[in-house]
């Protein structure tokens, strides 16, 4: 969890500090223009220019640029300060931090917070990840359902017409629920998705498109993996509905407890999440499971280092609402 020196920290109270640390994170070795990738570039000093602002010095280009173009704090008007803040307190706490929790904290409407949560998940997800496993390495691979996709509102019109039917008015069972599939190496990293449902074809998708066929694949005695287990070097499974949980090298175990916190997450932080948001949320956790290793500062300097090349515009996130 966040100690009070970290709050303390000067990059999150002075915007100059601010911009210094992220600069520092996005350019280690000098700046580098966003548009043409040159790095002969100028700052630009003199009472005319703000603090940051520089220049191309290519023929082709001289655009003038800041840290924050070309990536997802580019035209926000939340002071840098605020933006680091934010990313730390996302970064830092297991389970996440909702929205409303942040803009109490760093003194932004709610719809500011929300927004920024959205970009700063925008960073944290790896768009071009390496394939896991390999030979001698073992992955795991489960699926899990949780939440309702039916709203409150519509469930008390079903039971007020009387129209539900099965167990629990028809509300309970895996096709009411979200469902997210997830990968991990053993020791390695986790790699998760929101699919609208688990399909032997869809779960096949994710699996040869994101891990090594010369891995060994574990999982439960699902007959979603049956199949694509043959294409692995060895497909081990458990059966968990005879009790059965470890045999040898074949168990879920490590998918379990990456759940077990998505889960106290999704339900005990941020309660509410639209399913065209999910991803996004999904992606957090990986991000944070990622970098268990990492002390809290260094979780907030990778997110820090995602945001390059990535944009993400309020009119995006609403069209997907």
């Amino acid at each position: 969890m966040t100690q009070v020196t970290d709050i303390l920290n000067p990059i999150f109270i002075d915007k100059e500090a601010a911009r210094l640390h992220l600069e520092s994170t996005r350019w280690p070795e000098g700046a580098v223009c966003p548009h043409c990738k040159s790095k002969n570039v100028r700052e630009l000093n003199g009472k005319s220019h703000r603090a940051g602002l520089r220049q191309c010095n290519e023929k082709e280009c001289r655009k003038q640029f800041t840290v924050t173009v070309g990536t997802v704090f580019e035209r926000s008007k939340v002071p840098l300060n605020k933006w680091l803040l934010a990313t730390h307190l996302l970064t830092a706490s297991k389970k996440g931090m909702s929205a409303h929790q942040i803009h109490r904290m760093i003194g932004v409407t709610y719809k500011t917070a929300w927004f920024m949560c959205h970009r700063i998940r925008e960073a944290m997800t790896d768009n071009t990840p390496p394939p896991m496993g390999g030979p001698d390495k073992v992955v795991e691979a489960d699926e899990t359902y949780y939440g309702n996709k039916v709203s409150l509102k519509k469930k008390r019109a079903i039971k007020r017409a009387g129209t539900g039917t099965g167990t629990k008015g028809g509300f309970s069972g895996v096709g009411n629920k979200y469902t997210v599939v997830s990968l991990v190496e053993r020791g390695g990293n986790v790699r998760s998705f929101h699919v609208d449902r688990a399909t032997r074809a869809n779960v096949r998708e994710i699996l040869v498109r994101n891990v090594d066929r010369k891995s060994r694949l574990m999982t439960d005695e699902s007959r979603l993996y049956t199949e694509v287990g043959q294409e692995f070097a060895r497909h081990g499974k458990v059966h968990h509905a005879a009790g059965e949980y470890v045999r040898g090298e074949a168990y879920t175990n490590t998918l379990e407890g990456f759940y077990s916190i998505f889960k106290r997450g999704m339900i005990g932080t941020y309660q509410h999440c639209g399913e065209s948001h999910l991803q996004r949320y999904v992606s957090e956790f990986d991000f944070r499971y990622n970098g268990r290793k990492l002390n809290d500062n260094e979780r907030r300097d990778a997110a820090l280092k995602g945001i390059e090349g990535k944009r993400l515009t309020y009119r995006r996130i609403n069209t997907a609402a």
